[in-house]
């Protein structure tokens, strides 16, 4: 393969790189940063590429912005296969891979309208991360699908 046809977005001066995503979720990805597209944030999005670990991949290049760690944690749940890059002056300056945490507090919505987090009270959500999905602290709701949905 010449480099023309592997390289298909070009560098960025500074910002993260999202790779080893799962082919087809970096809307997920998207969704999670809060980028809908109209807020100013310069994106580059590569889709079901191929992969040597996945089959097919996903890459987010985000300029301008490093992650934070709820991001990166809620960012595991998606695509737990990802590696964040940190690029400063077009240098990787660190990469490191996603690891789940054990609970994600305040970035998950709880989809029992039962729960005391969905009511009028002051309380933030917190999840405990399962093998397979999430449960809430609260009602004990769990989700194992669409944990992307969940994302406030």
């Amino acid at each position: 393969m010449s480099d023309d046809q592997e390289l298909r977005v070009s560098k960025i001066r500074n910002g993260t790189v999202i790779d080893h995503v799962n082919g087809g979720a970096s809307m997920h990805v998207l969704s999670i940063l809060g980028i809908e597209g109209g807020d100013g944030d310069t994106v580059s999005i590569v889709m079901n590429v191929p992969s040597d670990r996945l089959g097919k991949k996903d890459i987010v290049k985000v300029e301008d912005r490093e992650l934070s760690q709820a991001e990166v944690d809620v960012l595991s749940l998606i695509a737990p296969a990802a590696t964040i890059n940190i690029i400063r002056d077009f240098e990787v300056i660190e990469k490191r891979r996603v690891a789940r945490p054990d609970e994600v507090v305040g970035v998950l919505s709880c989809p029992n309208p039962q729960c005391i987090t969905t009511e009028d009270e002051p309380v933030e959500s917190r999840f405990e991360v399962l093998e397979d999905g999430v449960r809430c602290c609260y009602c004990d709701t769990i989700v194992r699908d669409d944990v992307a949905e969940l994302i406030d």
